[in-house]
């Protein structure tokens, strides 16, 4: 059996494609906690107005909507980044050094290439939204293309971290699944 894994981070160090992929990584999720920071002040704000001011709120609430679901979609590198999806490592842990490699460049290819249609979908839907000039059917009547913008960043950014976690294993950067061998 082998044993356990070691990796709490991707692997960057000198190479210059996986230190700006990194990077990258890092500054969405910096962007991904100030939205999440942002919700919580915008929330606290529409507590004060509702409840101490007696007066209703307009936008508060949609806002506060669309900032959580854009942090969980810009923030999807960062937490593929530090290893922080779920993750099952039962059957790699059961696998030899070559088979483990195999699964986790099908797993990576598989996951990118399922990310890559999240992406092509989410950035047709977002066209369509800022190409049909979309409003939220609220009384703050938000464009929707500015929310609908997530979908597709957010996408893209987990693709190109999937890409840099596969080019480390395939040079042979970083152990499959991080497991270190038996």
């Amino acid at each position: 059996m082998a044993g356990h894994s070691t990796v709490a981070v991707a692997y960057a160090g000198n190479n210059p494609f996986l230190r700006g992929v990194a990077a990258i990584s890092t500054v969405a999720g910096w962007c991904s906690a100030a939205m999440i920071v942002i919700a919580v002040a915008i929330t606290c704000q529409m507590i004060f107005v509702r409840f101490v001011l007696n007066a209703s709120t307009v936008w508060q609430t949609e806002a506060v909507i669309y900032l959580v679901i854009a942090a969980t979609l810009v923030g999807l590198p960062y937490v593929q980044r530090l290893r922080g999806h779920v993750n099952v490592d039962l059957f790699p842990l059961s696998l030899g050094k070559r088979s483990r490699y195999f699964l986790a460049c099908l797993t990576l290819s598989t996951s990118s290439l399922i990310v890559a249609v999240m992406l092509y979908y989410g950035f047709e839907y977002w066209h369509i939204a800022w190409a049909r000039g979309w409003t939220s059917d609220t009384v703050w009547g938000v464009r929707l293309w500015i929310p609908y913008l997530s979908i597709p960043v957010g996408f893209g950014l987990l693709l190109l971290q999937l890409v840099a976690d596969l080019f480390a294993v395939l040079a042979g950067l970083e152990k499959p699944f991080g497991l270190e061998d038996s």
